[in-house]
């Protein structure tokens, strides 16, 4: 009964105070639906420019796809290619195309061509993928026109697993979510503790019957509610706003959020019971959460990282839920694959609960 009461009083400070609940509810679904699109890894509205020398029908056939693609604004024609040098050096334009004077006869010929292409190197990631969508452009070109030829021509058909349109919402909005369930989570639980030393209340928790294990209880269960209600809301933001297709099983993946959820409240209280005051406990809430992230294979797969930091990365929560949510939403994960990954957040919650317990007892003592 007392935890129960324990519970209940947590729970009361953060809901009692409407604009508190606004703050943990409101933030991270704005913040889901506005770094959706904000931290697009697509690249649109690009303008290019075009010094075409050859005004062949080979030429005129790409410019008019480049114009016609997706990625494209504007195509910006140019009389050579010192003109072209200076658009991309005022940043009028992301890439250069020059189509040299023999480009349509080589074709027709069965002969290889080259078109140059001159990026922005200022913008380094968005010119190397605007790079491969030119590349890509020609390639296709070269395929079409020498259908009719004798001479051979091998055309690479290419199909992408999972997500065939390569849409970006469908990769960013379920590692959005995981991330933004993760701070919220270990938030609330950084400042569970270092509040009450704050306001002074700690020493009132240190002369009560309650046990160690039953304050890590109390103090961990606000954030398990708030956080399992923001991740409920977030995975329905997901399948019904973003309409990504759940392809995997929803209970396996609402049970690997509880125990995503559960791991980062053990890191969280960790934290809490070092931290002195709020200040300390928001600032060490950020200072871990974001090597959690860069860990995580968020932005780098954790393949191309150094074999040391690949070890790094499997003590971090957000690198197994990112696996499990991804793979449920777009590739019907397997339960044995959800399991392989769901393992290690057990171990990880095991251990930073562990933790939390004996630096709770010890501040107590």
């Amino acid at each position: 009964m007392r935890l129960w009461a324990q519970v209940i009083k947590e729970l009361l400070i953060y809901l009692r105070d409407p604009s508190v609940r606004i703050s943990l509810v409101v933030p991270p679904l704005l913040q889901l639906f506005v770094l959706s699109g904000a931290a697009t890894l697509e690249v649109r509205n690009v303008d290019i420019a075009v010094v075409d020398d050859d005004l062949g029908r080979a030429s005129h056939e790409f410019v008019q796809r480049v114009a016609a693609s997706y990625f494209v604004r504007n195509v910006i024609s140019a009389p050579n290619p010192d003109a072209v040098a200076k658009l991309i050096d005022e940043r009028k334009v992301l890439a250069g195309v020059h189509i040299p004077a023999d480009f349509s006869r080589d074709i027709a010929a069965g002969r290889p061509v080259e078109i140059q292409a001159v990026v922005d190197g200022r913008r380094a990631n968005a010119g190397q993928i605007t790079a491969n969508y030119l590349d890509a452009i020609a390639r296709q070109l070269g395929a079409d026109l020498a259908q009719t030829q004798t001479n051979g021509y091998v055309e690479a058909s290419v199909r992408n697993w999972f997500n065939s349109n390569l849409t970006y919402v469908w990769f960013i909005v379920p590692a959005m979510t995981g991330i933004l369930v993760m701070f919220s989570a270990m938030t609330i639980t950084a400042l569970s503790i270092s509040r009450e030393r704050e306001l002074g209340t700690f020493d009132q928790l240190m002369v009560s019957p309650l046990t160690p294990l039953e304050i890590v209880i109390t103090k961990s269960a606000p954030a398990f509610v708030i956080g399992t209600f923001l991740a409920s809301m977030m995975i329905a933001a997901c399948a019904f706003v973003f309409h990504i297709p759940l392809a995997g099983s929803l209970p396996l993946l609402l049970l690997s959020t509880e125990l995503f959820i559960f791991s980062m409240v053990g890191i969280g209280l960790m934290l809490s019971a070092i931290c002195n005051d709020q200040q300390q406990a928001i600032l060490g809430a950020f200072a871990v959460g974001y090597p959690l992230i860069m860990v995580s294979g968020f932005a780098t797969p954790v393949e191309n990282m150094p074999g040391w930091l690949q070890v790094v990365a499997q003590a971090s929560p957000l690198e197994h839920f990112l696996i499990i949510i991804q793979g449920s939403f777009t590739k019907a994960m397997p339960p044995h694959d959800v399991f392989a990954n769901a393992w290690p957040l057990i171990v990880i919650a095991f251990v930073t609960m562990s933790a939390a317990i004996v630096i709770v007892k010890r501040r107590l003592e």
